[in-house]
């Protein structure tokens, strides 16, 4: 019988979802084709990464919910010599077709990992260098990227991602500062959220100025502040108080009640809601309003158990498909772990014209 060939794939993750993050991706797979060959996921709890084995299937890297980066591994150097680690990396880029665009020397999203970059800033030069010397590298962002990844010191695993299907920020993690004004660190979670699911003309046509917007659970004001800073009126509803300069603030409305119970006099443009409960109950919730017309777009979190997420995760989202689709409602969903989440899952839906 002919040796199955395998496609190897390495995906980024947020440390502690490794299983989350393969379950997702083998099943994405299996919707394409069954998966031939016996090869088992490469998975090391609270590494932040997983290789996965696929034979003919492809993934989308858009579908991925637990996935930051979806790069195709080429080449795994096990034992790097200390004293020349750029030769042999630079042997198994040389085996590589094409040239490449960037660059991307990346380390896992742990302690351990943190203590490596200041090794890959010092590298990364000299392997540019090289690579400049032997017109391999083009800085151009539609071409394929070089990823070389280094779980420690003494390994690297070699790869490329397709521009067009991956993220595009260095190790998946579209990185916010926290800003002075803002009341609590959960507004960098929807500033994420606005960088990574829509592009800039879409972030100026759906964030205008004079729009309306409700946050349920908005205290202290997190996600109300950066929907303020564009410019949008905002209904805060929630029995918390709202800190800063949002206390009094002219675009802010703050409403002390249930966000659970809560219901606009008129439709407004967005609902962002990050309020602690199950995911199926925000699930139906978001649900409600998309049906009732009390909302066009919306930018939620979903909070995971413990145990079982991807199938908690699975039965929220498919609860919002159900309904809307009974509804006859025509909309557009991503959903993504984003780098400033933790124990959540961040969902943006909007309604569209068919």
């Amino acid at each position: 019988m002919k040796k199955t060939e395998h496609t190897h794939w390495l995906l980024y993750c947020r440390p502690g979802f490794e299983q989350d993050c393969a379950q997702e991706a083998l099943r994405q797979a299996k919707q394409q084709k069954p998966i031939i060959g016996t090869e088992q996921p490469a998975i090391l709890a609270d590494s932040g990464y997983v290789v996965i084995a696929l034979n003919e299937q492809t993934l989308n890297y858009r579908e991925l919910i637990f996935t930051r980066q979806l790069i195709r591994l080429h080449h795994t150097i096990a034992t790097l010599p200390e004293r020349d680690r750029l030769t042999p990396i630079l042997d198994a880029i040389a085996a590589l077709p094409g040239n490449f665009g960037a660059l991307w020397l990346e380390v896992p999203d742990t302690n351990d990992g943190k203590l490596l970059t200041t090794f890959t800033r010092r590298f990364q030069p000299l392997l540019e260098a090289a690579l400049r010397e032997q017109e391999r590298l083009q800085d151009d962002p539609r071409t394929t990227r070089l990823h070389i990844f280094f779980p420690d010191k003494s390994s690297a695993l070699i790869g490329t991602s397709d521009p067009h299907n991956s993220a595009d920020a260095i190790m998946g993690i579209v990185r916010q500062s926290m800003p002075a004004e803002a009341p609590s660190r959960s507004t960098m979670k929807l500033a994420e959220a606005i960088e990574v699911f829509m592009d800039r003309s879409e972030q100026t046509r759906l964030l205008r100025t004079g729009m309306q917007a409700v946050d349920l659970g908005a205290a202290p004001g997190g996600w109300t502040w950066q929907l303020v800073r564009r410019g949008i009126r905002v209904t805060a509803v929630d029995n918390g108080p709202m800190k800063g300069v949002l206390i009094n603030h002219p675009l802010v409305q703050h409403l002390k009640q249930d966000g659970f119970k809560y219901a606009p006099r008129k439709a407004v443009d967005w609902l962002v809601c990050d309020m602690v409960e199950k995911p199926s109950k925000v699930a139906t919730l978001i649900g409600e309003w998309f049906a009732a017309g009390w909302c066009k777009h919306a930018i939620f979190n979903l909070k995971l158990p413990m145990k079982q997420r991807v199938v908690a995760l699975d039965s929220a989202l498919g609860g919002i498909r159900k309904r809307l689709d009974e509804e006859g409602i025509n909309y557009r969903m991503m959903a993504k772990q984003l780098y400033h989440d933790r124990e959540e899952v961040t969902v943006f839906l909007t309604k569209t014209k068919g």
